[in-house]
């Protein structure tokens, strides 16, 4: 489901009625626990969390135009899923946030790779995703994703040329 707004605070102005108020205080504690240098933006047609290309000029390499995403929220039709890209690339950060998750929430963690979808509004753990936010630096987020993700494009690349 596309966000209905253009910039970040259309984003936050034009949320179903049902779901504004968790919303905002989810975007609220990321924001306020975000470390310096991640900026709340536009990220792929939703309201994402990114190193800017102040920062990082490449930006992302499935789409250089876009800036380095790291995290993400967004209202779907059932839920409103949270994205932390930080516990897809860090085993022993997903192993931390699964371990605590019990600790403040009584609902089942609802997980993908780097998606956890809140579908009882009242049950989102929001000191949880407080405390994840601050784990991971800009500094060590831009390590771990070179580290990571562009090693993995360039090593498909390199095997693409020596076929």
């Amino acid at each position: 489901m596309k966000a209905a707004g253009k910039t970040v605070n259309e984003i936050l102005m034009n949320l179903p009625e049902d779901r504004a108020e968790p919303f905002n205080k989810l975007h609220d504690v990321i924001v306020k626990n975000l470390p310096k240098g991640f900026e709340a933006a536009i990220s792929y047609g939703g309201l994402g969390y990114v190193v800017p290309h102040k920062l990082y000029p490449a930006g992302y390499h499935c789409k250089p135009s876009e800036p380095l995403p790291f995290a993400g929220i967004a209202s779907q039709k059932g839920s409103i899923n949270f994205y932390h890209m930080g516990i897809y690339a860090d085993p022993i950060l997903l192993q931390w946030f699964q371990d605590e998750y019990p600790k403040h929430s009584k609902q089942k963690l609802d997980m993908g790779k780097s998606c956890v979808r809140f579908k009882k509004m009242d049950e989102i753990p929001y000191k949880l995703i407080g405390e994840l936010m601050k784990k991971i630096s800009v500094k060590q987020w831009i390590e771990k994703y070179e580290g990571a993700f562009k090693q993995k494009s360039k090593s498909v690349r390199t095997k693409a040329h020596a076929k």
